[in-house]
């Protein structure tokens, strides 16, 4: 029968340097390119990895976002992939990791209930809020274990799974019972490029598109109205103050000079 392996995935801007309006204070993301969560695509590679290693597997990306989101499960086909499923409407507007892991649990739910899923994956944070709490929320709300900071992973058949996760003193291995969720770490793979014959499969691909009502949600759970949080304000980090020049005729000089500004600034 082999696992049905769930990897969600987020459309996260491309680049580092987004502006923010100071007027309303938040990002200016409008226009900015945009692309896979670079935390995902070490999740992606470990979905495919494990759907080739384990016969009769299957690997189905999941996003929540809007309608241009569908670019990062075509580009999750492309690596590998079998299928997507786009959970996007004006409802998920604004939400935060506790309606966003809502909205994935009750699509991961549905495709349980069509198909009994065994793994879902996840990148270790994103690169745009850094929270790195959806995977451990979303295993949560569907009551399942949960592991981050993965770096192996193991299959047991099809109802376990060992996996390996790194600690500031070495590393735990753990045993899960499946179905289970996953967060991976970059030490786990190298992630591949799309081979020709995935970019013309993901050019051909069609996506599930669920709303809050495919879901059995209501719109006042899921998007800013179900956040939990809010972000008052986000700003640009503070621009680095100039470098210190020591100047001295010898190495030695230098070093000199060195100790006593360390000293008189009390760093030393």
């Amino acid at each position: 029968m082999g696992l049905h392996i769930v990897v969600c995935v987020k459309s996260t801007p491309s680049g580092v340097n987004v502006p923010v309006d100071p007027a309303t204070g938040r990002p200016k993301t409008a226009g900015v390119p945009t692309g896979v969560n670079p935390y995902d695509e070490y999740a992606i590679e470990e979905a495919v990895r494990l759907k080739e290693r384990v016969a009769g597997s299957t690997a189905t990306a999941l996003t929540v976002g809007a309608e241009s989101a569908a670019d990062v499960l075509r580009e999750a086909v492309a690596r590998g992939c079998d299928a997507g499923v786009l959970v996007a409407g004006p409802e998920f507007d604004g939400g935060d990791s506790y309606a966003t892991s809502l909205a994935l649990s009750a699509a991961i739910k549905k495709l349980h209930a069509e198909k009994p899923v065994s793994l879902v994956l996840f990148g270790k944070n994103t690169s745009d809020v850094g929270a790195g709490v959806v995977g451990v929320q979303t295993a949560a709300w569907l009551d399942w274990p949960c592991a981050t900071g993965v770096k192996k992973i193991d299959p047991e058949g099809e109802s376990a799974a060992t996996v390996a996760r790194g600690m500031e003193d070495g590393t735990d291995v753990l045993s899960l019972g499946l179905p289970a969720c996953i967060a991976t770490v970059k030490e786990i793979n190298e992630p591949r490029l799309p081979s020709l014959k995935g970019k013309m499969a993901a050019k051909k691909a069609t996506f599930a598109k669920w709303g809050a009502a495919e879901l059995g949600l209501q719109p006042g759970q899921v998007g800013a109205a179900g956040a939990a949080t809010a972000v008052a304000k986000a700003a640009p980090p503070p621009a680095r103050p100039a470098g210190v020049v020591v100047d001295g005729a010898s190495a030695a000089e230098k070093a000199k000079k060195l100790v006593d500004i360390l000293l008189e600034r009390k760093l030393i």
